[in-house]
């Protein structure tokens, strides 16, 4: 299925084939007419619609739709639109191919110079030098003459090249799957999204991938639009079209002024219907995705078509006529092959410290081949006095090549590949783990950032609270009722204004059905507020959906939607008698100034004058917001026929109202809220509250979530004094004078969305504390979308969130609930941990190993560890414990502490004095083994043997020790705050049991069947046993370490701070050029045209394509 939508010119008619049958499979438009009708703006746009179909309705029969029914729900007709519009689609990038990965991990230096060692030893051990008489030669063959010994010289480049293979499938193996992972998480987003269109005259919500050209779609605030298309009829709708244009204005579409949907666009403000006219690779983002080359590997196949096609395609390529096209084009396309590379805090300081340890790595490496060659050509040549002869020119080459295998070795050992792997493997496995406590991470590095995180600005409704509203007071004809009224003690006309006024003027898309199950909750579908007020009036006994039918949407004469600056919703009826009825409700105290009358309870009008509004805030409306209740005003107007005003005034046409109620509606505190705002506090985050509502309210929902406690010293501020605070004379605002005010502040009530921007930048830019605040923010709402960017991670909610709250966010709570946030902190916290364990774990054997293998091998010219078991080592310090360290579960004591902050460097002093400590204890055991092993276990000598000779128990019991105290110390590292239990909560982790005992399993078999390959001698019972004692022994060292105070050790440094910012190397900072970062990108909006907001699009689209 995915085949049709391989390339956009695939899908055009061949040009001979338009002359012969103009439209299109009985359809009276063809793909390249409503593609070229859909590049118009504006009054062009109009003009082309009234020349070729009359209006828009037109255009829809010769689409055979209905604009108020929809397509019939006929399978047979989608296909065959899909057929001839193509499907909603945009074919993704092909993920790189297991081989692929695998031609990546190979171009790792270290191993490309390992394997060349191996190549040229292996070369070298198939010659044999010609005569016998090596004699000549010096001690090279002693005792090579065992059982053909000299043949298996083949052995070690062969073992080399394996274990080069072994590395690099686990990384390879790894990589791919993390790509899997994402991938999956990708689709997951994109399967969520659907749309609402009209089938059969019903409303059916469909996946953005289902949509078809013809289909009738309901837009509206917050949503993303998935296809092209033209506006059907709109109300006081208002397009952010910045993702296409650059142009940041909202752009108002009308019917009769600018029709044209563009896909790709946000919703900003209103509601309307529009049919489809262009899907997938044919929407103008399409077309931009097509030129970026969205597919690689079609562009050829284009290029190629191109040619041959050359009239049809030349105006399809010009999808936006901007002046600099032909430059930005070419820009686009690099920037679209560079692969986006998301680097975190944390990246940033590893890939800092592995450049400094493998800097090291190389010196000490290239000081051990200097050495060793150095050493053996005096002790041959000078000494000895021998002289070079042809004839052992390949011996003193394998001479050779051995050395610079053992310096290679060293740098092996040294360089921690196994970091970047540790940092994917936790942050994948978090990332796993945390779909499972609803957070969905779109961006790897968020969950990392979230450990930091300092302070949580979170939304009220949805979040804190269970976002499931009732009507539970209301004012109503002089009377206040505590519960829901009978209808009888209600006056008939106040009833009959009242069902109309909530029926009519809320959006039609929200409803109450019935529950799925008997005795369960009435299912609200749609605006939350909204479905309380229509649950009212079904608890009233009466019912909404006639009032609808009767007055059907299109019939409604002007609609000014709820916006965050109205924050009221108003609709117009034409009365039968000729005249109009304005319905209005919103926030009370908003409303309430706007009505000169109040009806009494017999239904009559009565003055409503500033002083009875007074009392009415005083009597009616605080004690409803003190019982954190939100209070909404629902009111009405008549204009009579002859005095019709102009509806664009809308403060004229909103005012001298007529108040028909005031309704307190409650929203309850979600049961599990206040214990994870505890453990927020404990964890040392401040939660801070910013809402819409009024300040009561938020007051009295703040007091029961725990984010204000009496006794405490803390400011709760409405949005107009905040910024009165905030703002200098001129309207400025002042950072110092924000610092004056975020530390204390725990509520921002009747928040404007840039009031949340504002404070979330406040509190990010300050730099009062004594390390820059990590701020999380939670939002739903549209506008929430620049605060959610500006945050340091950005929580979407994924039930209530719009589209464009989603797309800037960084996770999306699957069940918008707070406590999930909190989990989020805890995996965040864990992953730091993971890491650092890993460090501690991986830096002990790599300082450990460097030193013996250089020491080893200036004092004896040749390493204690050989090259192949030095590989098995760096195997399980880098791949296996990057497994088992990394995928350590997280517990609720990672939320005792306070926030590491951005600055803490990797390395603390009491893990620098554990990584110390350690090398010590190995150091001392593996050095008494190398000089008196022998005569501790009564065998041969290793040291000083010739080339090829077997291999010796005494370096097979040193490689054994090092490796058996390796696993012991693993356990070790599993703590890093200087706990004293290492084995807590060890068997909750399967993996890290596992990897242990399978490590020790192999090590077994290495050393007792491995032989040759791995220079390993079979070992008795008793060597054994004495190996595992030492091993043992890491784990009583451990606690003797931990004894020690680390306050005492001012000698220890710590390592790993992040980059600074004057150390950017060119490299960097060239890196950094690619990886824009979503904030700058806002600012390069203009110039990134239409890449950013397309960017999910297209995978949406895609992904939505491949299930579709």
């Amino acid at each position: 299925m995915g085949d049709m939508a391989n390339s956009s010119i695939e899908f055009h008619p061949k040009p001979q084939q338009q002359r012969e049958a103009p439209h299109a499979g009985g359809f009276g438009c063809t793909l390249a007419e409503l593609r070229s009708l859909m590049e118009l703006r504006g009054a062009e746009a109009l003009q082309k619609v009234q020349e070729a179909y009359g209006d828009v309705s037109g255009l829809c029969r010769r689409l055979k739709t209905s604009p108020t029914e929809g397509l019939a729900d006929n399978a047979n007709d989608l296909e065959k639109r899909r057929q001839i519009y193509g499907q909603n689609f945009i074919p993704p990038k092909q993920p790189k191919t297991f081989l692929q990965l695998v031609w990546e991990a190979l171009q790792d230096v270290t191993l490309i110079i390992l394997e060349v060692a191996a190549i040229v030893s292996l070369g070298l051990s198939f010659y044999a030098p010609p005569g016998e008489e090596s004699e000549a030669c010096g001690n090279v063959s002693a005792g090579a003459e065992d059982e053909g010994e000299a043949e298996a010289g083949w052995i070690e480049g062969a073992a080399i090249l394996l274990s080069v293979i072994c590395v690099v499938l686990v990384t390879a193996f790894n990589d791919w799957s993390k790509e899997k992972q994402f991938r999956g998480l990708q689709s997951r987003i994109e399967q969520e999204q659907k749309f609402t269109v009209i089938r059969n005259g019903q409303l059916l919500q469909v996946p953005v991938a289902a949509l078809v050209v013809g289909d009738i779609a309901q837009v509206k605030y917050g949503d993303l639009l998935p296809a092209d298309g033209v506006l059907i009829q709109g109300n006081d709708l208002k397009i952010d079209e910045s993702s296409l244009t650059g142009e940041s204005d909202h752009v108002r579409k009308s019917a009769d002024k600018d029709p044209m949907l563009l896909s790709g666009t946000h919703v900003m403000e209103g509601s309307g219907r529009m049919v489809v006219t262009a899907v997938g690779v044919n929407s103008q983002t399409g077309i931009i995705f097509t030129l970026l080359g969205a597919g690689g590997e079609e562009e050829e196949k284009k290029d190629k078509k191109a040619k041959k096609q050359d009239g049809a395609v030349a105006m399809e390529m010009q999808p936006l006529k901007s002046a600099e096209g032909g430059e930005m084009e070419e820009r686009e396309k690099k920037k679209a092959n560079v692969p986006k590379k998301e680097k975190s805090v944390l990246q940033g300081k590893l890939t800092k410290l592995a450049v400094q340890i493998g800097k090291a790595g190389l010196v000490m490496s290239a000081i051990t081949v200097i050495i060793l060659v150095l050493y053996f050509v005096i002790e041959t040549f000078v000494i000895e006095g021998r002289v070079w002869l042809a004839e052992c020119t390949p011996v003193y080459v394998q001479y050779f090549v051995k050395f610079f295998i053992i310096g290679v070795t060293v740098l092996v050992v040294a360089v921690p590949e196994g970091l970047p792997l540790a940092v994917t493997i936790s942050l994948a496995y978090s990332v796993k783990k945390m779909m499972r406590d609803n957070n969905l991470v779109r961006h790897l590095d968020a969950c990392e950032t979230m450990g930091n995180a300092t302070a949580i600005c979170s939304d009220k409704t949805g979040t804190l609270t269970t976002n499931r509203m009732t009507v539970v007071q209301s004012y109503l004809g002089d009377t206040h009722y505590k519960e829901i009224p009978a209808p009888s003690a209600l006056t008939p006309k106040i009833l009959d204004l009242l069902v109309h006024a909530i029926s009519i003027n809320s959006a039609y898309t929200t409803k109450i059905l019935p529950p799925e199950k008997e005795g369960a909750l009435r299912r609200q579908v749609g605006n939350k507020t909204e479905c309380a007020l229509l649950g009212f009036v079904l608890d009233l006994k009466q019912d909404f959906q006639p009032v609808r039918e009767q007055i059907p949407e299109d019939k409604l004469y002007k609609v000014y939607t709820f916006n965050s600056v109205r924050k009221s919703m108003s609709t117009v009826i034409r009365m039968p008698d000729g005249g109009f009825r304005l319905f209005s409700k919103g926030a009370s105290e908003i409303l309430l100034k706007k009505c000169t009358n109040i009806l009494n309870s017999n239904g009559e009008l009565r003055n409503f004058r500033p002083r009875d509004r007074d009392d009415m805030v005083k009597k009616i409306i605080e004690p409803m917001a003190c019982d954190g209740l939100r209070t909404i005003c629902i009111a009405y107007r008549d204009f009579s026929a002859t005095q019709e005003p102009d509806w664009d005034n809308e403060t004229e046409v909103v005012g001298d109202l007529t108040c028909i109620a005031v309704v307190g509606i409650e929203d309850p505190v979600r049961p599990e809220v206040p214990e994870a705002i505890r453990k927020c506090q404990r964890a040392g985050i401040t939660v801070r509250m910013v809402t819409g509502d009024n300040i009561n309210t938020a007051r009295a929902i703040a007091a029961k979530c725990g984010i204000i406690q009496p006794g405490e010293d803390f400011l709760c501020l409405e949005g107009k004094e905040f910024n009165r605070r905030i703002r200098n004379e001129k309207g400025e605002i002042e950072q110092e004078r924000l610092d004056k005010v975020w530390p204390k502040l725990r509520v921002l009530a009747r928040s404007s969305p840039t009031d949340k921007h504002t404070l979330v930048k406040g509190i990010i830019d300050s730099t009062t504390g004594e390390q820059r605040q990590v701020v999380a923010v939670t939002g739903d709402g549209t506008n929430d979308g620049p605060a959610l960017k500006k945050a340091d991670v950005g929580f979407a909610m994924g039930i209530a969130g719009t589209d464009v709250a989603k797309e800037a966010s960084d996770i999306i709570l699957t069940d918008d609930n707070f406590t999930s946030i909190v989990k989020a902190v805890m995996w965040g916290r864990n992953v730091y941990d993971s890491i650092s364990k890993f460090l501690q774990f991986q830096l002990t054997v790599n300082v450990v190993a460097v030193i013996v293998a250089f020491t080893g091998a200036c004092i004896t010219q040749d390493s204690p560890l050989k090259a192949v078991q030095m590989l098995w080592v760096n195997l399980i310090m880098d791949t296996f414990a990057s497994l088992a360290l990394a995928t350590e579960p997280p517990t609720e004591s990672l939320l005792l502490r306070k926030p590491y902050g951005r600055d803490k460097p990797l390395i603390s002093r009491t893990m620098m004095k554990n990584i110390l400590g350690h090398a010590v204890y190995q150091l001392t055991i593996i050095f008494t083994l190398l000089f008196v092993g022998e005569l501790f276990f009564d065998i041969d000598s290793g040291r000083n043997a010739p080339l090829h000779s077997p291999p010796s128990e005494h370096y097979t019991i040193i490689f054994n020790t090092f490796v058996m105290m390796q696993l012991f110390n693993e356990i070790n590292a599993r703590k890093i705050h200087g706990e004293r239990n290492v084995f807590h909560g060890i068997f909750g982790n399967p993996i890290f049991c596992t990897i242990v005992l399978g490590t020790f399993a192999i090590q077994i078999v290495i050393v007792q069947f491995g032989g040759k390959p791995f220079s390993c001698s079979p070992l008795s019972t008793e060597q054994w046993l004495w190996c595992l004692f030492v091993g043992v022994g890491e784990l009583v060292w451990g606690q003797v370490i931990a004894t020690i105070p680390t306050s005492q050790l001012k000698c220890l440094k710590e390592a790993g701070h992040g980059p600074g910012k004057d150390e950017m190397t060119d490299e960097e900072l060239a890196e950094g050029e690619e990886e824009i970062d979503h904030a700058e990108r806002e600012l390069r909006r203009g110039q990134i045209l239409w890449f950013r907001g397309l960017n999910r699009i297209q995978t949406q689209v895609c992904w939505g394509g491949k299930k579709g």
